[in-house]
């Protein structure tokens, strides 16, 4: 029996091969290896296709949410308040610049930050909020927003999953001060290697972040502050461009396959992540809870099902925040989430039958 992925990234890459190859091959031609021509022109289109001002290309979305700490001013003595339920990325980037992450619960059921919480644990150290549009769907943003806007807070979209969301018909990646994107291989649009992006529609942020990726250099050779080496490379820039086309089409089939997730499980076990009205998720991952998560992935794999799981420990709880006091029961949503949840195979390269396959199987669990 065909063995059925969480993820399978050479069907992608065997559709766009040749134009990949090309688009490479005229980096090595131009010998634009390193924010080059190739980085520009995705630059250019991606802030189009958000809908922006401005975007910065960088080497990871890590350094991508880090360098929009130090646009911001943020820094030691400072707090930012963010989400638990996150990859960890999230939390390094105050941590990076001496702030400290202060971490709220998510909802329990749409797994997004909840923003009751926010304003509990403003302080007059607070001085930013980051809210992630996680597995691909948009938090509320006109609530956050709105407790931003109140309180004289900065607000940053963690889109790092996110490319092509829509919050109220909108795409994702300006309604904060600055939106924060990883284009690591395995997102909705990634790159071959690493790769990151800083979209934002203020000019000032803009130009700090280009300043800082480049050793915080304008004139080469004469460094105005502490900078950085996170550029983007000129192969994975070429690689965007040519994805960036075909990121529209690749998001619909994944709705198309979440459509029929949602449509198709019927198992009282299984609880998928609610969707309101105003958020057109791009699904980046599809997870599921389930009471007893190991058993469940043992019924799957043996079944030649593999999928994911995304993520087990909530960042209050990583031994790295140990320091920051926090203890089990803090937040007790994504607390629950990171020990009963699964990501479901998701691609746009999966077929039907794969799905139909994996949706029957669950339905007998």
């Amino acid at each position: 029996m065909e063995k059925i992925q969480f993820l399978d990234l050479k069907l992608q890459y065997l559709q766009i091969k040749d134009e990949v190859l090309k688009a490479i091959e005229e980096v090595f031609e131009k010998t634009a290896f390193t924010n080059g021509f190739s980085v520009q022109n995705f630059e250019k289109t991606f802030a189009e296709y958000c809908g922006v001002r401005y975007c910065a290309a960088v080497n990871s979305g890590t350094s991508s949410l880090h360098l929009s700490m130090i646009a911001l001013g943020i820094g030691p003595g400072d707090e930012v308040i963010l989400p638990a339920n996150t990859f960890i990325a999230t939390a390094w980037a105050p941590s990076y610049v001496g702030a400290k992450p202060v971490f709220v619960d998510c909802k329990p059921d749409t797994w997004q930050i909840d923003p009751s919480e926010i304003e509990e644990k403003i302080t007059n150290k607070t001085k930013a909020v980051i809210g992630v549009h996680l597995y691909g769907q948009p938090f509320d943003i006109d609530y956050v927003k709105e407790i931003c806007i109140r309180n004289n807070l900065f607000l940053i979209e963690d889109a790092a999953q996110a490319h092509g969301a829509k919050y109220k018909g909108v795409k994702v990646g300006g309604f904060g001060d600055i939106g924060c994107f990883s284009f690591y291989p395995g997102k909705n649009l990634g790159t071959y290697g690493e790769g990151g992006g800083i979209t934002t529609n203020n000019e000032n942020y803009y130009n700090h972040i280009c300043k800082l990726r480049n050793h915080s250099s304008r004139d080469k050779y004469y460094h105005e502050e502490l900078g950085f080496n996170m550029r983007m490379g000129g192969v994975e820039g070429a690689v965007l461009g040519i994805k960036l086309k075909y990121l529209d089409e690749w998001n619909n089939r994944r709705k198309e396959i979440a459509k029929m997730y949602f449509e198709g499980i019927n198992n009282d076990k299984i609880k998928m992540q609610f969707q309101p009205d105003w958020a057109d998720s791009v699904y980046h991952l599809f997870v599921v809870t389930v009471p007893d998560r190991d058993k469940f992935i043992k019924y799957l794999n043996s079944n030649n099902i593999f999928p994911g799981l995304h993520y087990p420990v909530p960042c209050h709880l990583q031994e790295a925040y140990k320091h920051l006091c926090y203890k089990k029961g803090d937040c007790p949503n994504a607390e629950y989430l990171s020990e009963h949840c699964i990501s479901l195979p998701m691609f746009a390269e999966l077929n039907h039958w794969c799905i139909e396959l994996t949706i029957n199987l669950i339905n007998k669990y």
